[in-house]
């Protein structure tokens, strides 16, 4: 079952189960991902449907830290809330090793040995890790390990 499936069959789930704070959640996903597909004019596929995940949830996490600045721990706790429900459908993030271990195997590949070839090696590093980490923490790793 593709990504958009799965969330169409939980848009269902939570209309019967009367939980509006989750359905309108999933909502604003689908319609997200609708946009993106008018807008382009193609069919997501579950790679593209994750990056639209991800980018909802940088921007959610961005609302928190203004909301938080401001005082405002009410409507940050919403967008906490629809962080956690929009996070339920990327999967699992690696960690720090298996970021590290992907990080010694790109360079490796590209024969990278200087921050002069660290495009290179975000880049094989981004086509293995799409949607499983956070790419500006990976870039700071592969900084760190290039210098």
């Amino acid at each position: 079952m593709s990504l958009k499936q799965q969330l169409t069959e939980d848009m269902k789930t939570a209309m019967r189960a009367g939980d509006k704070d989750r359905l309108g959640v999933i909502r604003l996903v689908l319609a997200a991902i609708k946009q993106r597909e008018v807008d382009e004019r193609i069919q997501l596929d579950d790679t593209q449907t994750i990056a639209v995940l991800e980018k909802m949830l940088k921007q959610r996490k961005d609302s928190v830290n203004q909301y938080a600045a401001a005082g405002r721990e009410d409507l940050a706790n919403v967008e906490r809330a629809e962080m956690a429900v929009i996070e339920a459908y990327l999967p699992a993030k690696l960690s720090d090793a298996e970021v590290d271990a992907m990080i010694e195997a790109a360079i490796a590949e590209t024969g990278a040995s200087s921050a002069r070839d660290m495009g290179k090696v975000v880049a094989a590093v981004k086509s293995k890790a799409a949607g499983r980490a956070d790419m500006a923490h990976v870039s700071t790793r592969i900084k760190a390990r290039l210098n």
